[in-house]
């Protein structure tokens, strides 16, 4: 048994979890929204993109959005730039003509400041979305986003975001975490279990901005606390899992440590202090008894689990240390094998670990399925097998230490 049998519960908990969404799945409410068709209803619809020292993409991001394939006498495009301190000023220069764009130059406040000026200049806008600067909609996004609002329980809609031509390894690696997050999304979406609203395309009815208020400084995560605001206030959060959105990310691990360590302090933050009183309650559904404590458990997990592998490999070294001790070292480096399964060093931690790698495996399959996603996706599912539990531990470790310690870190 040893000091294993501690992992026992986490490994439980992450299989349950993929069970459940096997059969969340499988579902009536999921197959209803995957065979729901793009909407034909063109309401007033306002997009904003906050930018701050995106002078490299933000031009990409805007003519994606001009690129829609919707009425454009019915869109506005407001490009806000805040207090950047790059070229994005001169690199909205060519869109100032345009009559379907807004541009806002103001002083640096903040993405949530960003998002609300836009948001207050819009005119008359019956839904509003968000697009990061970094990030690039297919033409028929916006009709696939609209189709979740005709439920007027609806408060707002997330797209299916994946990488923007991922090259690296790493990327690679992040493009399947992002579509197995298209999977997620989806399923939870069927038990209106949506915990984040992301930055890149997603979209809110202004009705339910108006009743909840506008966007706040959320400890660096705004979407996060917009969408738990929404639960809170009665509202359901729905996914269109082919509208699709690509995005930029770190290309180097220390990037994205950061990048991931402000998401999950900014879960952790959020959810201890604001929202506490959703976890457990039974009046938030799946959300309240599943998503948001087994949220809180995967951070613990990761830690636990990488630690206890961490262990076993230094036992494993010191007990081979031990058994050849006077053994010629040119023996000692042979390696010793054996191809008989029967000498395989088969374990209950082991079994498990590789049944919920295949399961996960399985959910990057059905979220490129439902995304109608055409790229492939081998290398995606070797970098993801192979790299995400070295390095997801360093940013969860990293996140607890400045939870506990009230650290605050850069944006960028």
């Amino acid at each position: 048994m040893g000091v294993e049998v501690v992992a026992y519960p986490f490994i439980f908990l992450g299989l349950y979890f993929e069970v459940f969404m096997l059969l969340t799945f499988l579902s009536a409410p999921a197959r209803a929204r995957r065979d729901r068709q793009a909407s034909t209803a063109t309401p007033r619809v306002a997009i904003v993109v906050p930018c701050f020292n995106e002078a490299a993409t933000v031009a990409g991001t805007a003519r994606s959005l001009l690129a829609l394939e919707y009425p454009k006498d019915k869109l506005q495009i407001i490009l806000v730039n805040d207090g950047s301190t790059d070229a994005t000023k001169e690199a909205m220069n060519p869109f100032r003509n345009n009559p379907q764009i807004i541009i806002i130059d103001k002083e640096n406040g903040g993405k949530h400041t960003a998002i609300n000026a836009g948001i207050d200049i819009a005119k008359d806008p019956e839904i509003v979305g968000c697009l990061d600067a970094d990030s690039f909609a297919a033409p028929d996004a916006l009709r696939e986003i609209i189709s979740c609002f005709e439920d007027p329980k609806v408060g707002a809609a997330t797209p299916a975001m994946s990488v923007h031509e991922p090259k690296s390894l790493l990327e690679q690696m992040q493009n399947a975490e992002y579509i197995f997050g298209i999977a997620l999304r989806h399923i939870l979406s069927a038990v209106n279990g949506i915990y984040v609203t992301p930055g890149p395309f997603s979209f809110y009815r202004i009705s339910a901005i108006e009743k909840v208020g506008g966007f706040r400084y959320a400890h660096q995560a705004e979407d996060m606390e917009m969408a738990l605001r929404m639960q809170r206030a009665g509202y359901e959060i729905e996914n269109a899992p082919r509208a699709r959105v690509y995005t930029k990310v770190p290309k180097t691990v220390p990037t994205l440590i950061k990048q991931r360590t402000r998401w999950t302090t900014g879960f952790l933050r959020n959810v201890m202090t604001d929202y506490r009183d959703l976890v457990g309650n039974p009046k938030y559904g799946v959300l309240g008894l599943m998503v948001l404590p087994l949220g809180f458990v995967s951070v613990l997990g990761a830690i636990l689990l990488f630690g206890i592998a961490l262990f076993a490999v230094v036992r494993s070294i010191v007990h081979t240390y031990a058994v050849t001790a006077g053994v010629p070292l040119s023996y000692t480096l042979m390696p010793q094998f054996s191809l008989e399964w029967f000498y395989a060093p088969i374990t209950f931690i082991v079994v498990v670990s590789v049944v919920v790698t295949i399961i996960s495996v399985g959910f990057i399959i059905v979220g490129r399925s439902v995304s109608n996603t055409s790229a492939s996706l081998t290398l995606s599912i070797v970098g993801y097998t192979f790299l995400y539990a070295f390095i997801a531990p360093l940013w969860v470790f990293r996140s607890l230490l400045d939870v506990a310690t009230g650290h605050r870190r850069a944006w960028r």
